[in-house]
């Protein structure tokens, strides 16, 4: 039997952009086996909206995930709308539509560069991210913020965007269609590219499917499922557009996905700029009844789910968060493992995971008592006795 390594790529990384571990055990440049460890950026989000109004909470979930700023508060406030069966008014839904598909179009440009970068492909990141800034520009012209928008609430927008912001949100979608077709064929024809892309991190749709993997990830193994038109929330049953798949399952594929979706996007917003309706912005939602309720939306990552609880007070007593990551993350088990060791990197980076999306904590507890079984001073001891005992196997 060969001897197995252990390769760290992790807990910090100069190819990843927040903390991760992921332990790679080798046989030669052979990946045998993989392990990985999430949690490191946990803020304890979903107990913090617990002290929150109902109105409050959008602001803190749009953190999140800074490139998912406008779907996390979107599925929150659609799960807060069903328990107290909001009518949302059409030109909010439409609004929604607009910004949630611009924040698409930057994360998926922002995903190209990055990849891009990944490979020492430097003129594919510096392309990508300078078309990205005509995307971000028309966000802030949207919402007046490049990040972070602060523009969806219970019962529909904040904001409203007058005939010019429209106008000029369309010129700017319309003005970057012809820098991306430059850039996908680019992207689509480099032999370079394909000879390192191609039939590398394969996930194949039966193991897509077992992993749950979501959203760019599983459509790049030919599975065409998204919850824009499966489970149709703002303006995207009102619209014309197609769900983008390919079927190699492999990183080409993903990134074949992305920047093919990005033109459906631009299609969607200028429907959506065309056909706005008029009247009002704001439900004007007064209480939360008691109840349940849960939110969907299709995050340029995948389908981010939200759980909301309600008792009738001015707080939800739970709120449960599932972002796309979660899902996508341990699809490595699949496409990593029999990879040699540069491959790995950029197939985990091909799922464009966000590792703050996927905190958790556990606490062990008593099955009859319920209590608590360790304080957080034996949790550090025993980490520290886990340690010396590998040490001693080293």
């Amino acid at each position: 039997m060969s001897h197995r390594t252990v390769v760290n790529i992790g807990p910090f990384h100069p190819l990843q952009e927040e903390a991760e571990f992921y332990q790679l055990y080798v046989e030669g440049e052979t990946v045998v086996d993989m392990d990985v460890r999430i949690s490191y950026n946990h803020r304890g989000i979903e107990k913090l909206d617990e002290s929150k109004t109902f109105d409050q909470v959008p602001f803190v979930v749009e953190r999140v995930c800074g490139i998912c700023s406008a779907s996390h508060p979107l599925a929150y406030v659609q799960a807060v709308e069903e328990i107290a069966h909001v009518q949302v008014p059409e030109r909010a839904l439409y609004l929604r539509t607009i910004v949630n598909e611009l924040e698409r179009i930057q994360s998926h440009m922002l995903w190209v560069g990055l990849a891009g970068h990944f490979l020492g492909y430097n003129t594919v990141f510096m392309w990508a991210w300078k078309y990205r800034e005509p995307c971000t520009d028309a966000l802030e012209i949207a919402t007046g913020s490049r990040v972070s928008y602060a523009n969806c609430k219970i019962g529909g927008v904040r904001r409203d965007m007058t005939n010019e912001q429209l106008k000029a949100i369309d010129q700017a979608v319309t003005e970057q269609q012809e820098p991306l077709e430059m850039l996908t064929k680019a992207v689509l024809d480099d032999p370079v590219l394909h000879a390192r892309l191609k039939n590398v991190g394969v996930l194949t749709p039966e193991d897509a499917k077992s992993y749950g993997a979501l959203g760019p990830t599983v459509r790049g193994s030919g599975i065409p499922i998204d919850v824009r038109r499966d489970d149709p929330y703002a303006a995207y049953d009102r619209v014309d557009w197609e769900v983008i798949t390919a079927p190699g399952g492999d990183v080409f594929g993903k990134a074949v996905v992305r920047l093919l979706e990005c033109f459906e996007a631009i299609k969607i917003i200028k429907q959506c700029v065309k056909d706005i309706p008029g009247g009002e912005i704001d439900a004007k939602v007064e209480a939360i009844p008691p109840g349940e309720g849960i939110g969907r939306v299709e995050a340029p990552r995948g389908e981010t789910f939200h759980y909301v609880r309600s008792d009738g007070s001015n707080r939800p007593v739970r709120h449960k968060i599932r972002a796309p990551s979660f899902n996508n993350v341990p699809t490595f088990k699949a496409s990593c493992i029999g990879l040699q060791i540069p491959d790995v990197a950029i197939t985990l980076a091909s799922v464009d995971p966000c590792y703050s999306c996927t905190e958790r904590m556990c606490v062990a507890v008593d099955a009859q008592s319920r209590k608590p079984m360790y304080n957080f001073a034996e949790l550090v001891k025993l980490s520290q006795q886990k340690t010396q005992r590998l040490l001693k196997q080293w």
